[in-house]
């Protein structure tokens, strides 16, 4: 692949977007990480043309993308998958894995529809995957509910993966919650493995927005997770949804 300069040139890098962050008013601030400049330029054109999205800096490969997300503190990173020195897998565990203290929210968008990949970017902290064909609509919506604390994978490859991994990935070490779930948490978990959303949760279970919050944030302390993505996977894990 070609590989471009680390950052664009029109995107100011010390001081871009220093002012947001996590629960701020203003937009929501991007991290473009991909080492094709063609494929950059394209994200960030998209981005830049969605109202309450900014892209504040761009990476050609993972490790520089590292370095900006730990000194910008973005409120997305929007990763592909293959770049050189750090790949995008790697980069995610850097900024969201298991032992980081201050996780960020991190995307994975790829053009390769490979199980092996989207299972390793979720289990390295990743809050969504997409394919680069996905379209704008669902990339800015991928990029806002990270931003939000939710998750959102490509609907092609949600269940399919979820299923398919469901007895063949890394062994949790807790296959039982901390804690016996509710009859409505036990609901709940249902819809966040299917890939539903907090709104479309509400919906379906007529209850109202907060309450879904409420219920999510108690799964993720009895499951022993740290975000939705995880809650589905223990879903799957655990063969609470069994592939149709």
């Amino acid at each position: 692949m070609t590989t471009g300069p680390a950052e664009h040139p029109g995107v100011p890098q010390e001081n871009a977007g220093m002012p947001g962050g996590p629960g701020h008013d203003g937009p929501v601030r991007v991290i473009v990480a991909d080492d094709q400049e063609i494929a950059r330029t394209g994200l960030r054109m998209i981005l830049d043309a969605q109202p309450g999205i900014e892209v504040v800096a761009e990476a050609a490969d993972g490790h520089r993308a590292v370095e900006l997300a730990r000194r910008l503190r973005p409120d997305v990173c929007l990763f592909d998958i293959r770049m050189p020195r750090c790949d995008g897998i790697e980069a995610t565990r850097a900024l969201a894995g298991p032992d980081v203290a201050d996780p960020m929210a991190v995307v994975v968008i790829t053009t390769f529809d490979l199980d092996e990949y989207v299972y390793a970017a979720l289990r390295a902290g990743a809050r969504g995957f997409l394919l680069k064909d996905a379209g704008p609509a669902l990339l800015a919506q991928a990029v806002r509910a990270a931003a939000g604390g939710d998750a959102l994978i490509a609907p092609s490859i949600t269940a399919r993966l979820l299923s398919a991994f469901a007895g063949t990935g890394p062994a949790r070490p807790r296959l039982q919650p901390i804690e016996a779930l509710t009859e409505r948490e036990e609901e709940i978990l249902l819809t966040v493995a299917r890939g539903r959303t907090n709104n479309e949760i509400a919906d379906e279970l007529h209850i109202s927005l907060s309450t879904v919050k409420s219920h999510v944030a108690s799964l993720m302390t009895k499951l022993g997770v740290r975000n939705r993505v995880e809650i589905a996977m223990w879903a799957y894990e655990t063969n609470r949804v069994r592939q149709r």
